[in-house]
């Protein structure tokens, strides 16, 4: 990819995001898209004017870029316009590939063979990234047993598969339970010179064996995976969460080695990674294992943020142990200026203030108060206050609409 393209193709990646533990999904969802349509919209404007004034003329590189954006923000009929509007000399190898991705992108199985077959005519199905579209499509699609062909294909063909290539076919066997074509097929990548293994080699081996559930056969590539991590805190992240998946007391501890691991290495300390190991003690019934963890992490000094408090709160809240519940969700609201995004869980909050209306105003008062910084007042909140009559019908009226606007 060539100039002005690789820049802002490189600005409009969609990031890779952990949700918040009790957060409006949908919400946040929509609003991610949006920022990310609006943020490829603009660059392609300014790249387009800067065209059109002979400015920075297009590359072959930054009219594929280019193609593929109009696909994402102005749907697939404008993709192939910009595609037939091309000259046929402007629509080389690349400019082909653009367009089977915006296919792949819809879901269009028959375009998108079609379109593929079209570039093996042509000879410009040379390079591995157009079989890795194709394989991942049938993937989106539930067909799995044409994966496999595909890569065979390539191999015929003389196109290397690359280590992408080789996880979709893996994966593609995990979900037909073909665990004897698995390893074969590591073993051969592992024989490819131009391919460097890394730690997402071996997790995608382990994660099959764990959803298998062949703990043993996990474990194995868990540990190749360890050897390969290079204080990788996202590869932590994910080893931990495998760890904490297989459960039993021996993975559990592993996984807090891991964390202890990752924490004498990282520069930057980012509560999702200890948050996974948080949840694998709370599924697990270890709920004040996990207190014990994190209150040892802020003792390091460490601040945490609200999700990790809203783990535990949960945890003691589906045993019934409202008053551990309570404790933990007060923490969360307490530092919730480290996640300004996160929201409680509603059933946590429900479930909290049932329980406070019969404990007293004080309490109830205190922990509304406290919530009004991250959610609006609603009918329950207001409901609850009335009924624990704290400090008369006026002053009740007054909260509800000082945290509503009214």
């Amino acid at each position: 990819m060539d100039g002005f393209g690789r820049q802002w193709k490189k600005k409009s990646g969609r990031k890779k995001g952990v949700p918040n533990h009790g957060e409006d999904k949908n919400m946040e969802n929509k609003s991610g898209d949006s920022q990310i349509r609006e943020q490829i919209r603009m660059p392609n404007r300014i790249s387009e004017w800067m065209s059109r004034k002979g400015l920075c003329p297009f590359s072959p590189g930054d009219r594929a870029v280019q193609l593929d954006v109009i696909g994402r923000v102005h749907g697939l009929n404008a993709a192939e316009s910009y595609f037939y509007k091309l000259n046929e000399q402007e629509r080389i190898d690349k400019i082909y590939g653009a367009l089977l991705n915006c296919y792949v992108r819809e879901g269009l199985v028959d375009k998108s063979i079609s379109h593929m077959q079209k570039m093996k005519d042509m000879g410009f199905a040379s390079s591995s990234l157009s079989y890795n579209n194709l394989m991942s499509l049938y993937t989106r699609n539930g067909q799995f047993e044409k994966i496999p062909d595909v890569l065979s294909e390539m191999k015929k063909n003389g196109v290397c598969p690359d280590s992408v290539s080789y996880k979709i076919c893996m994966n593609s066997y995990g979900a037909r339970s073909g665990l004897n074509n698995l390893e074969k097929l590591l073993t051969e990548m592992e024989s490819q010179p131009h391919i460097a293994l890394d730690w997402t080699t071996y997790t995608t081996v382990a994660n099959i064996y764990v959803k298998a559930g062949l703990k043993e056969n996990a474990l194995i590539f868990l540990k190749k995976s360890e050897e390969k991590l290079q204080k990788n805190a996202l590869g932590y992240n994910y080893l931990i969460s495998l760890y904490s998946r297989l459960g039993n007391k021996d993975e559990l501890e592993e996984a807090k080695a891991l964390l202890e691991e990752w924490e004498s290495n990282c520069y930057f300390y980012d509560f999702r990674v200890p948050n996974i190991l948080l949840i694998g003690y709370c599924q697990k019934g270890l709920i004040k294992k996990a207190e014990e963890l994190l209150r040892g992490t802020i003792k390091k000094g460490k601040t945490p943020i609200p999700n990790s408090w809203a783990i535990i709160a949960a945890a003691y809240l589906e045993k019934e142990n409202m008053e551990k519940a309570f404790k933990c969700m007060k923490n969360a609201l307490a530092v919730k200026a480290e996640n300004p995004g996160w929201r409680p869980k509603p059933s946590v909050v429900s479930s909290i203030l049932n329980w406070l209306r019969d404990k007293g105003e004080v309490e109830l008062e205190a922990f509304v108060s406290s919530l009004r910084t991250v959610i609006a007042i609603n009918t329950e909140m207001y409901q609850a206050l009335i009924e624990a009559s704290i400090s008369g019908d006026k002053n009740v009226k007054g909260l509800y609409r000082q945290n509503n606007h009214v």
